[in-house]
Order: C-alpha cells, then sequence, then structure tokens
C-alpha cells in the first residue's frame, strides 16, 4: 500500500503552536497516514500523541521523533521508543542505530536553522536525507536534493509544521507492507519513498510568522 507521511512536526512539546491530540485531528483531515511529531530534544510530544492515536478513531500511525540540536546541526531521529540523545553527531547516529533507528539530517543547507551542511558528505551513518523542508528557502531544498543523489540516499519531504496550516504541504509517498512504525522505518531505510515537494500558500505562511513573533514575545 501507498501511504501519506509528514515526519516532521513540531507540537507544544516544543515550540509548535498545535498539541499533539490536536495534530492527531488535523493530520486525519488532510488525509496524512503517517505523520512524525519531531519536537526539539524531546520525545515527549511524540509519545503522548501515540496514546491519543491509540484512543481517536481513523488517526494517523506516529512515529517517534525528536529534532536533536547537535554539534553539528539539527539531526532527526525517528524510533519505535525514546533513547537518551547525546548531543555529538557521531555518537548520536551509533546510539540511534543501537536502537534500531534511523538517523536524518534535517534541512541541512538551511543554514540559518542549524542545517548541517557540508558535514553532511563527511558524517557516515545516515538512513535518509530531508531533501524538501516546507520552511526551508528553495536554494537549500535544492542543495538537499542534490546531496541524497550524490550520496544515494532517500530523500524525505516534511512540512516543518508548527502551525496547523503547514501540516502536509509537503510530505512523503511510503510503499508499506502493513501500517506500523517498524514497516515504515523499514521502508525509509530501503528506500521505498517518493517525496513530494510543496511550499505553505500565502496565508498559512503568515499564519507561521505570526506564531514565531508570539513565541518570541511570550504571548503562547
Amino acid at each position: 500500500m501507498r501511504v501519506k507521511a509528514d515526519l516532521h512536526i513540531h507540537s507544544t512539546y516544543s515550540d509548535g503552536r498545535c498539541s499533539p491530540k490536536d495534530i492527531i485531528i488535523e493530520a486525519i483531515n488532510k488525509g496524512i497516514d503517517i505523520i512524525g511529531i519531531t519536537d526539539h530534544n524531546s520525545f515527549r510530544g511524540a509519545i503522548v500523541a501515540a496514546h491519543y492515536a491509540r484512543e481517536i478513531p481513523d488517526s494517523p500511525i506516529v512515529v517517534i521523533g525528536n529534532e536533536v540540536r547537535t554539534d553539528l546541526g539539527d539531526i532527526l531521529v525517528y524510533c519505535q521508543e525514546e533513547f537518551d540523545t547525546p548531543r555529538n553527531t557521531v555518537e548520536l547516529i551509533d546510539r540511534a542505530h543501537e536502537n534500531n533507528c534511523l538517523v536524518v539530517p534535517a534541512h541541512p543547507f538551511d543554514i540559518m536553522r542549524h542545517g548541517i551542511g557540508d558535514h553532511i558528505f563527511s558524517i557516515r551513518g545516515w538512513d535518509a536525507i530531508e531533501v524538501w523542508n516546507a520552511s526551508a528557502p528553495p536554494n537549500a531544498n535544492r542543495e538537499a536534493v542534490k546531496a541524497a543523489r550524490l550520496l544515494g540516499l532517500p530523500g524525505l519531504a516534511s512540512s516543518d509544521a508548527h502551525v496547523p496550516e503547514y501540516i502536509g504541504v509537503a510530505y512523503t509517498l511510503i510503499d508499506l507492507e502493513e501500517l506500523t512504525v517498524e514497516a515504515v522505518l523499514k521502508a525509509i531505510k530501503k528506500g521505498y519513498v517518493q517525496p513530494h515537494y510543496g511550499y505553505p500558500d500565502f496565508k498559512a505562511f503568515v499564519k507561521r510568522v505570526g506564531w514565531s513573533i508570539r513565541r518570541r514575545l511570550g504571548f503562547h
């Protein structure tokens, strides 16, 4: 079966506007089959979302995720269960693989948002690359697409949603044998993915900027 996945979403457990429960409802309304809640340096939002997903009919599968701020930049980790995430990049990759998790550099060439840049070529152990991030500039995404081709790695497209309007504006189609987190992780690693590029419309962009300003001013 082919499913639609948005694997980079932030909740109220870091700097997102939506609660994990609200993200699930938004994903259902938009026909998203798989979500990855990837709060900054925390698995908590994803764990809470997975709890709600067991109770809400037609919920998407929730991948336990985390966007870790490492010594080199932001790295997405996708798991079935949480683990302690070191901030050293090499240690994080090793620890993630020990826990059967995937490691994916987030918006790697968006340097203003802590992408790892050219370190993507010198570090070994990536399972895929986020080749399209709906919050990153086009030139950064184009560089990520090139990097994935050069390295022969699967490419993922995600919204990096901090407001509900962004959820699903970019997504990845994944071919699965069954609807489980384990099957999702295996399919990504094997490259059974097709990124769907997209950017939010102007109205959604304004909502995202407004949310960012309110957060910085302390009005959550």
